[in-house]
């Protein structure tokens, strides 16, 4: 693994690549280490030598960070001044059976969002700006630290996701917000999938901002909090802000839901404990290595999706996003056919094969095959950006 330990030697380290015909698989942390198509041949390049936060005034609720700086170094300073990344990202390591530290390179580079992201948008609606070594060699900077300087801004929203097949990221700035003073969870019991998405749905539509909504059938519910929440299925429900709020707020939420089945508010401590076993998808980092997706689509459709796909292969999965994201697990095989066919046949969306086997990752496109167009589209960008096809090569699918 070679590890740069400033802009100028990742610059270097690149070039020489090109001139020897090398191949690059990007990557900060590696906690995220086998998720993609396989991509071979290629050496590890990693940015966890760039390290450290560059600008953060908390009265701005802005910071720009050097790329291979810890997730966790980046949170501590964050709470210090009681602020946070809005997006909540999820920490793979779990699921993934890594080790090592996530970067904040690595979070916006994949794209990572958790519970919140339904209401708070993803990683990349946070960025607003990056520095970043192309496949040439070249250091570019794209955004800037306010939204309204729109100066490479589409570049900036084109790296984010990227999964280090466009640039390697050294800087990015991004936006944060304060932590709510308080927190709280409503918690249904009880419902089959498609009444809890129904409810959920419910929710959603009242004005008590609900800031995350999920569903947890009986296989997994007894996983989350050491198995506190009630029996039978749980359908969670997050309220977040000062506490006076929250609590006329949960009033009017608890009154509508009881409509639908038992109801139980659990406070701030066993909340925050739940929304992060839920971000970290805790069911299923249990090191079994069944293979896991990443499902998003309508949020009444999951629930079909499931109902659908039990008929052919065994499931396990839970429902985050008001229902419209959708973890995974099989029993056996991927069974990438039968899953994508469904997904279409139900108005469509994406399944990314987050975890499998060496041997099942090589017979199953990680992500969501593309119309020829937007592959075509793909190609051109990636030309454009990597034109000697160093950065890992075929991850993505080109």
């Amino acid at each position: 693994m070679l590890i740069p330990h400033s802009e100028t030697d990742a610059a270097y380290v690149i070039r020489s690549a090109v001139a020897d015909g090398r191949k690059f698989a990007l990557c900060g942390g590696n906690t995220r280490s086998g998720f993609g198509n396989a991509t071979e041949g290629a050496e590890a390049l990693s940015s966890r030598g760039l390290t450290g936060i560059v600008d953060y005034d908390p009265a701005e609720m802005v910071m720009t960070v050097k790329a291979g700086t810890p997730v966790a170094e980046v949170e501590a300073a964050l709470a210090e001044n009681r602020q946070m990344m809005a997006f909540e990202p999820m920490d793979h390591r779990g699921i993934m059976g890594t080790s090592g530290e996530p970067t904040i390179g690595g979070v916006f580079a994949s794209n990572v969002s958790g519970p919140r992201r339904f209401v708070a948008g993803a990683a990349r609606d946070s960025l607003l700006g990056i520095r970043f070594v192309n496949g040439s060699g070249e250091l570019l900077r794209a955004g800037g630290r306010v939204m309204k300087n729109v100066t490479g801004l589409d570049l900036v929203k084109l790296l984010a996701g990227s999964h280090g097949t466009l640039g390697f990221l050294t800087e990015v700035t991004f936006r944060v917000l304060p932590v709510p003073q308080t927190v709280e969870t409503i918690v249904i019991s009880g419902l089959d999938d498609e009444t809890a998405a129904k409810a959920m749905a419910a929710a959603m539509a009242l004005p008590v901002e609900v800031s995350g909504a999920a569903h947890l059938p009986q296989t997994v519910r007894a996983r989350f909090i050491d198995g506190a929440l009630p029996e039978n299925e749980a359908t969670v429900l997050r309220l977040e802000g000062l506490a006076a709020s929250v609590a006329v707020r949960a009033e009017k939420l608890v009154a509508v839901m009881q409509a639908f089945g038992p109801v139980i508010r659990l406070g701030m401590e066993d909340s925050l404990s739940l929304w992060r076993e839920i971000r970290d998808v805790h069911p299923y980092a249990n090191g079994a290595g069944r293979p896991l997706w990443r499902v998003s689509m309508a949020p009444m459709a999951g629930c079909q999706l499931v109902a659908a796909l039990r008929m052919e292969a065994g499931v396990d999965a839970y429902y985050d996003w008001q229902g419209g994201l959708v973890w995974m697990q099989m029993e056996a095989d991927p069974e990438a056919d039968f899953l994508r066919g469904y997904i279409r046949a139900l108005g469509g969306g994406h399944a990314t094969l987050i975890r499998a086997s060496k041997s099942a990752r090589a017979a199953t496109p990680s992500f969501e095959p593309v119309p020829d167009a937007v592959a075509a589209l793909s190609a051109r960008v990636k030309q454009k950006l990597d034109p000697a096809g160093i950065f890992s090569p075929g991850k993505m699918g080109w």
